[in-house]
């Protein structure tokens, strides 16, 4: 058990702009169910001429654990152990090692965490569980994707936080991304922002960089974007961050995974729903990537008549601007 000083000392407790955020999400998905108890109600269950979810085999191996493994975890800021990332796991130590851990730059450690977190792990909603969790199961949210390389990060020495922000998305991504379900559009509608996004920040070379770790290349090239790289950021490009719920964590706080909870229970053929179709996406867009001539020339192609999109702009988007 932590003491109360170390939790607040590693921002275990929400600061304001989270309260009110979380407050907001639990009011709004309360909201929107009652208002709509019989779509609620149809939308819970995936019918029997519909597909179901089916979660993809892991497709990486994690190595065995071996007694005396070094780890850079340390109780100085950002390389600790905090809620749900936890660098001393044995899971996650031997997943460092295996990524070059004290043996690799640190940047070079970091470009193999990131794209173990973005390109061979898969976006599932799921209740949220530890780093070691999400890296044995291999699927999760952004919140967990972010986590997991947070952890390997701390486990490698590399001081990681959480980049977290209530996000606008752009019109594509709403369109094909919560197309699946009504339920999931009207919530996004009645809120202003779709959930909280998080990204990860590593510090390296005396800099601090952003990753994001959420969509894989064959989801970004489903939506038409570039194929994201450790220093880049989703803001301005297909996401745009509410005014004022930008928060640099050191961890993820109380509060956040029963926002979560909550969907997965009210409506979990919604959230099962976007599961499926963000697994079909990544999947489709492979085949996009495949047909431009490779990874990198599709990423070429795209950001040299990369255009700024338009976002999904909600009447009352004021009311949930943070002062």
């Amino acid at each position: 058990m932590r003491s109360l000083r170390y939790m607040k000392r590693h921002e275990f407790m929400p600061n304001t702009p989270f309260i009110k955020l979380l407050t907001k999400g639990v009011a709004s998905v309360l909201k929107t169910s009652a208002f709509h108890l019989s779509e609620v109600k149809k939308m819970r269950v995936i019918p029997k001429d519909q597909p179901r979810y089916v979660r993809p085999a892991r497709p990486y191996h994690i190595p065995e654990y071996k007694e005396g493994m070094r780890c850079g975890a340390t109780g100085e800021k950002y390389l600790s152990a905090t809620r749900f990332c936890d660098p001393n796991d044995p899971r996650i130590v031997a997943m460092a090692h295996s990524l070059g851990a004290f043996q690799v730059s640190d940047l070079e450690f970091a470009r193999r965490a990131h794209e173990l977190a973005k390109e061979r792990m898969i976006v599932e909603y799921v209740p949220f569980d530890s780093a070691g969790d999400t890296l044995e199961r291999g699927t999760g949210t952004c919140f967990h994707l972010a986590n997991t390389m947070v952890a390997l990060c701390r486990a490698a020495g590399i001081k990681a936080r959480y980049k977290v922000f209530a996000m606008n998305m752009i019109a594509v991504w709403y369109q094909k991304m919560l197309g699946a379900d009504s339920f999931m559009q009207r919530w996004y509608d009645s809120l202003g922002y779709f959930l909280i996004e998080a990204e990860v920040q590593v510090f390296v070379d005396g800099r601090w960089m952003d990753a994001v770790v959420g969509p894989d290349a064959g989801w970004q090239a489903t939506m038409g974007d570039p194929i994201s790289k450790l220093g880049e950021t989703s803001l301005e490009d297909w996401f745009e961050a509410i005014p004022g719920t930008v928060m640099l964590r050191e961890s993820i706080p109380y509060g956040l995974p029963f926002l979560g909870r909550l969907m997965i229970t009210l409506a979990p053929g919604s959230v099962e729903r976007v599961s499926s179709n963000v697994l079909k996406m990544s999947i489709d867009g492979r085949k996009i990537i495949e047909d431009a001539g490779g990874l990198e020339a599709y990423d070429a192609m795209v950001r040299a008549k990369r255009t700024k999109m338009p976002m999904v702009t909600m009447e009352n988007r004021s009311q949930i601007v943070f002062d």
